[in-house]
């Protein structure tokens, strides 16, 4: 399926750095509350990920990530999830998660 540039830019992609992050044993699936700093445009959001196969909570703070910012909250139990993370999966469907090689600044739109 294509679809057109103007698409593309209607998902609204940035980078942003793990502030907090704490497990998420209330959830359905074993998952880490995030807390992440996406600059002072948009400021601190939260999420819920699927992501304790690679990643351990206290490993993740200062971590640069990358997540899609402009879809709605989603209430998962308690916690209400305001970004989507982004990653692919390993050879065993594992999410690894993607972002900058390179610090950047938080907030910076993928092009």
């Amino acid at each position: 399926m294509s679809i057109s540039f103007a698409d593309f830019e209607r998902v609204d992609i940035r980078v942003g750095t793990i502030l907090r992050a704490e497990p998420f044993p209330e959830a359905r699936w074993p998952a880490i509350k995030l807390w992440i700093d996406f600059g002072s445009e948009i400021g601190e959001k939260k999420t819920s990920a699927q992501i304790t196969d690679h990643y351990e909570p206290a490993r993740l703070i200062g971590r640069q990530v990358t997540a899609v910012v402009n879809f709605p909250p989603k209430q998962i139990c308690k916690f209400l999830s305001e970004v989507l993370i982004l990653g692919f999966p390993d050879a065993d469907g594992n999410v690894v998660l993607i972002g900058p090689d390179h610090a950047v600044p938080n907030g910076g739109r993928l092009y």
